[in-house]
């Protein structure tokens, strides 16, 4: 057998192991370690002399010392400390008193609040979580579409994977050598026409259809305008402030992804602490599963550079390359085949795996096919959004299902799902079409004039 083969062999016996449930970064470090001993291999040489184990020791350094991957944490325990701070429920409140006279406001409000929160937290499962034990309730009790609710909460808490400080992004950075900020600012127009999309369909069904979406009482809307201007006031500005402030720093260049990211830390413990939520009880438990999620992507990160130097010294690598090219695949037919197979890995795998795993196999084509990586990363930011909303194995769904109360079928929010969904398959389709929706703010910004 061939050393390529080997190098395939490798890649589809992960590939089948991994389906059978075992733990992805182990196996990649095991795979990596295994195949790698064979790979570096020479006659008569010690056991502990192979050069696989250098490799493993040079790829933990690198990933300690990557100075990108600090603000995984620093982002992480940002959003734990916020979604703990009771800020969630206040921010809705405001906004749905705010948007009374909106159609379906409260399932607008239910957006925007996700957007908000999203984008202050980036964890998928905590929004779609606590949305569903707020919002969602709420809306049932409006008499909305139970669909229709369900596919607002799930769709609106997906939308931290693509709207900075989105912790993909940053883990896409690291993994393609491309700067974090730049992908930051080309995921914002992208993101905000995606919620833009979803909040123009909630409406226009509220309009169409006024059943989906019943107007709310009488008794529940008519509060004086300084209440609601209060309740915008303590509840909706700091958040923004905080969101606004850190995100402003990297766009602007006053502070890296890093420093910014601490700077965010440090304004949630403020945030918690002036809404009385600051304790030792929640400070310890944030920095807890922070320290928890936080090494998970760095194991992930360890056998994801260990598996892909041995894969690619086998000879894997250039059959993947081989085997594109020979397709002879326009760009455009190249970026459709990459993101239908990342559309179907994301079923039965997360998105740091797709990240750190698959999408760096198709990292060295895109210079063959003149694809901008930041192009590309936002292309896959939207991409994975349609893994945790579209059956069999949507994650958002099983979530909200979770939460919701017994008589919410998950077939139900399966089909409230879709339609966002889609949403963002046009989406993606705006950007190939119109590359200047990703590409124009960070060249306006950061190209020397």
């Amino acid at each position: 057998m061939t050393d390529p083969q080997v190098g395939m062999l490798m890649l589809g016996l992960f590939i089948f192991i991994i389906m059978l449930g075992f733990p992805i970064a182990f196996t990649l470090i095991a795979m990596g370690v295994g195949f790698g001993y064979y790979a570096y291999y020479t006659v008569g040489q010690d056991i502990v002399e192979n050069r696989i184990f250098t490799l493993l020791v040079q790829k933990t350094f690198e990933v300690a010392s990557n100075d990108v991957l600090v603000a995984v944490p620093l982002f992480l325990f940002m959003g734990y400390l916020v979604e703990r701070a009771n800020i969630l429920d206040r921010l809705f409140h405001s906004l749905q008193i705010s948007m009374k006279n909106v159609p379906g406001s409260l399932a607008v409000a239910t957006l925007v609040t996700c957007a908000m929160f999203a984008t202050a937290t980036g964890i998928v499962g905590a929004v779609v979580t606590l949305m569903g034990l707020l919002a969602f309730p709420a809306m049932l009790r409006a008499g909305y579409d139970v669909k229709l609710s369900a596919g607002v909460v799930c769709a609106g808490g997906c939308l931290g994977i693509l709207i900075p400080p989105s912790i993909l992004l940053i883990v896409y950075a690291a993994t393609a050598g491309v700067s974090a900020v730049k992908l930051y600012a080309a995921a914002f127009i992208p993101g905000f026409i995606l919620t833009g999309f979803y909040v123009i369909y909630v409406m226009t069904r509220a309009v169409l259809n006024p059943a989906l979406c019943p107007k709310l009482p009488k008794e529940e809307t008519d509060i004086p305008f300084s209440q609601v201007a209060w309740a915008l006031l303590t509840s909706f500005l700091p958040l923004a402030a905080l969101i606004v402030s850190v995100l402003g720093a990297i766009l602007f260049g006053l502070a890296t992804p890093s420093e910014a990211a601490g700077i965010g830390a440090l304004g949630s413990i403020v945030l918690a602490g002036a809404y009385g939520a600051l304790n030792f009880g929640m400070l310890k438990e944030s920095v807890f599963l922070t320290a928890r999620a936080t090494a998970m992507v760095c194991y992930l990160f360890i056998g994801s550079w260990t598996f892909s130097s041995v894969f690619a010294l086998l000879g894997g690598q250039a059959v993947v390359e081989q085997f594109f090219l020979g397709l002879n695949l326009s760009p455009t037919g190249f970026l459709l085949l990459t993101q239908a197979i990342i559309f179907l890995l994301g079923w039965p795998l997360e998105w740091t795996e797709i990240i750190v795993i698959f999408v760096p196999i198709f990292l060295p084509l895109l210079d063959d096919f003149g694809i901008n990586p930041i192009f590309f990363g936002i292309l896959v930011a939207l991409n994975t959004q349609t893994a945790f909303n579209t059956p069999p194995v949507a994650m958002a769904a099983f979530y909200l299902k979770g939460v919701a109360p017994p008589h919410v079928k998950l077939t139900d929010i399966f089909s409230g799902s879709l339609p966002f969904v889609f949403m963002v398959f046009i989406t993606m389709a705006l950007v190939y079409i119109f590359p200047g929706l990703a590409l124009w703010l960070p060249d306006y910004l950061y190209t020397p004039r």
